[in-house]
C-alpha cells in the first residue's frame, strides 16, 4: 500500500511539475511575455505594427525542435540577469542568435521567382542554395532596421506606441533594401561570399562598437598626446579615404547600370536583370538628352530622386531622430521647382556626378568653345545651368558648400568682372 501511495504521489508530482514547466514555457513563448520588459516595447510596438503579427516570436527566433527550445531558453537566462542589473542602451540580435532560413520555410515557399509586388525578379531556391540567409535581403521585414537606425536606445523606447509605429515602419526599411542586393551583387563579381560572414547579416552592435572605440582613445592615450594626435589624423584621413573610394565604387555601379560601362560579371548590375517593371523612361530616349535634361530636373526633381536616389544604391541604413521621424511622419512633401536644390543634388548625388564629371559633348574643342560660350550664357537661366559644374568665383579651400565637378571657374578668366550682373 505504501509502495502504491508513493507511486501515486510521484505521478502527482511529475505532473504537477512537468505540466507547471511546460506552462512556463508556454507563457515565455507568447509575445506578451516578452512585451512586459520595458526594453523590448520598441520591437514589440513594432512586431505588432507588422505583416507578421500573427505569428509568436519565437516562431522567428528560435530554431524549429524541441532541442533548439530548450537550450535556446537556457541562454536566455541571461536576459533575465541583464534586465535585473542593467538594461542595454540598445537591443541588438546577436549575429550568433541570427533568424535563420529554417525558421522562414515554416511559413515561406523557396520556390518563388517573383516578388509579390509583381516587380522583382528573384530566385529564392537559388540564393537559398547558395546559403544566403534570407535576412540579407529581409532584415527589416518585422523590426524595420530600427537599430542601425538607432531609434530603439534607451531615451526615446517611451516614444514607441500603436500610432506612432505607423509612422516609424516605413516601407523603405520594411522592404528589401536595393542597396543590399547592389553590395551583394558586386561583392559575387569579385569572387567574394559575403553573407558567410554572419556580421554581415545583422547590424553592428553600437555598444561593442562604442567600447572597442574607448578602448582605442584610452591605449593611445596611454603613450602620449602626440600619439593621440597623430593617430586621429591618421584615422581622419583614413576615413577621407575609405569615403573616397566608396564614391568612386558607387559611380562604378552606377555607370555599369546605364550602360556606360560593360563588364564580364556573373551578375549583372542592370536594372532590368532584376526588375520586370522598370523601363527607361521616354523623356530619356530622346536626342542628345545627357545634354539637355537640365530643365526637367529642375522641374521634376522629385521624379529623378524616384530613381536617382544615392541612398538607395548604398546598403548603409542612416541614423536617424526619432522625433523628427515623429513629427514628419511619412508625409511626401511636395517639391516646388528649386534651382539652387537641382544644383546641389548635380554636385553631390553620385548618379549624377558620375557623368557630371566629364566634359559634356556640347562644349565641343576647348579652344573654340572658350571664345563662343558667351552666347550659351546670356540670360539667368542659361547661367544657372553653368553654375550647376562651375563657380563663379575661385572656391574657397575647406568650404561647406558642395565642390564643383570641375575646378574651371568663371573668374579665372573673367578676372576684370562681367558686363552684366550674374545674379545666379
Amino acid at each position: 500500500m505504501n509502495r502504491w501511495k508513493l507511486l501515486f504521489v510521484s505521478l502527482v508530482g511529475c505532473i504537477v511539475i512537468f505540466g507547471g514547466g511546460y506552462g512556463v514555457l508556454q507563457f515565455t513563448n507568447s509575445p506578451s511575455f516578452c512585451s512586459s520588459c520595458h526594453e523590448m516595447q520598441p520591437e514589440y510596438t513594432s512586431y505588432t505594427a507588422s505583416a507578421h503579427n500573427q505569428i509568436t516570436c519565437v516562431q522567428c527566433h528560435i530554431k524549429p525542435g524541441a532541442v533548439n527550445m530548450i537550450t535556446h531558453k537556457m541562454k536566455s537566462v541571461k536576459e533575465l540577469y541583464y534586465h535585473a542589473t542593467g538594461v542595454p542602451e540598445q537591443i541588438v540580435q546577436s549575429k550568433d542568435e541570427a533568424v535563420s532560413n529554417q525558421n522562414c520555410l515554416q511559413c515561406h515557399s523557396k520556390n518563388r521567382l517573383v516578388t509579390a509586388s509583381g516587380d522583382l525578379k528573384v530566385n529564392h531556391k537559388g540564393h537559398i542554395k547558395e546559403g544566403i540567409p534570407c535576412i540579407t535581403c529581409h532584415a527589416g521585414v518585422v523590426h524595420a532596421k530600427m537599430a542601425s537606425r538607432g531609434i530603439n536606445t534607451e531615451e526615446v523606447r517611451g516614444d514607441w506606441t500603436k500610432e506612432s509605429a505607423e509612422k516609424l515602419m516605413e516601407a523603405k526599411y520594411v522592404r528589401p533594401n536595393m542597396g543590399t542586393c547592389i553590395d551583394c551583387h558586386d561583392k559575387v563579381n569579385n569572387g567574394e561570399k559575403p553573407w558567410k560572414d554572419a556580421a554581415y547579416n545583422v547590424p553592428p552592435n553600437p555598444e561593442e562598437v562604442e567600447k572597442k572605440l574607448e578602448e582605442n582613445i584610452v591605449a593611445s592615450a596611454s603613450e602620449g598626446n602626440g600619439i593621440v594626435k597623430t593617430e586621429a589624423t591618421s584615422e581622419s584621413k583614413t576615413a577621407e579615404a575609405d569615403a573616397r573610394v566608396r564614391d568612386e565604387k558607387t559611380q562604378s555601379i552606377i555607370l555599369q547600370a546605364i550602360g556606360k560601362e560593360k563588364k564580364d560579371v556573373k551578375v549583372s548590375m542592370e536594372c532590368t536583370t532584376c526588375h520586370k517593371r522598370t523601363e527607361v523612361p521616354k523623356t530619356h530616349k530622346k536626342l542628345d538628352w545627357n545634354n539637355n535634361h537640365g530643365t526637367s530636373a529642375v522641374q521634376q526633381l522629385d521624379k529623378c530622386m524616384n530613381c536617382h536616389q544615392d541612398s538607395k544604391w548604398v546598403r548603409g541604413i542612416p541614423k536617424e531622430d526619432i522625433i523628427s521621424l515623429l513629427k514628419m511622419g511619412n508625409k511626401k512633401i511636395k517639391y516646388t521647382p528649386n534651382m539652387a536644390l537641382a544644383k546641389e543634388q548635380a554636385r553631390t548625388n553620385k548618379f549624377c556626378s558620375a557623368c557630371h564629371s566629364d566634359r559634356p559633348d556640347g562644349h565641343g574643342e576647348s579652344n573654340v568653345w572658350l571664345t563662343a560660350h558667351a552666347s550659351k550664357a546670356k540670360t539667368n537661366n542659361q547661367k544657372a545651368e553653368c553654375f550647376v559644374c562651375h563657380d563663379r568665383d575661385k572656391p574657397k579651400i575647406n568650404s561647406t558648400e558642395a565642390k564643383a565637378p570641375t575646378d574651371v571657374y568663371c573668374q579665372y578668366c573673367h578676372r576684370t568682372g562681367f558686363k552684366d550682373d550674374m545674379k545666379n
